[in-house]
């Protein structure tokens, strides 16, 4: 099961991809790659939680509360992330890349 991000999101993934592919230092990239997993994350739980909810119409109040619960998951969830991938050496780091790689084909 795949979801379907935005463009300019796509565009950001693949830069970071290739930027921390091709250094000399992958650590160098650490954060960019756990700032692009973040964001893909967030972009994920958009579209498998919150835009069924607008499908549903399942009202403002219920929305607005799904919307803050999520954010409160994925604020948390961020900093997970950024703790682990911050953690990861090069061959972890270019792993990670190649597995982003797979799920966006």
């Amino acid at each position: 099961m795949r979801f379907f991000h935005s463009l300019p999101l796509r565009v950001r993934t693949v830069s970071v991809l290739k930027a921390l592919e091709n250094a000399k230092d992958a650590t160098k990239h650490r954060d960019a790659l756990a700032e692009i997993i973040v964001e893909l994350t967030d972009s994920g739980m958009e579209y498998f939680f919150l835009e069924p909810l607008k499908t549903a119409k399942v009202g403002f109040l219920v929305e607005k509360s799904a919307h803050l619960g999520m954010s409160a998951t994925t604020g948390v969830l961020g900093s997970v992330i950024r703790g682990v991938i911050g953690g990861m050496d090069e061959p972890q780091l270019l792993s990670v890349c190649k597995y982003i790689r797979q799920l966006m084909k």
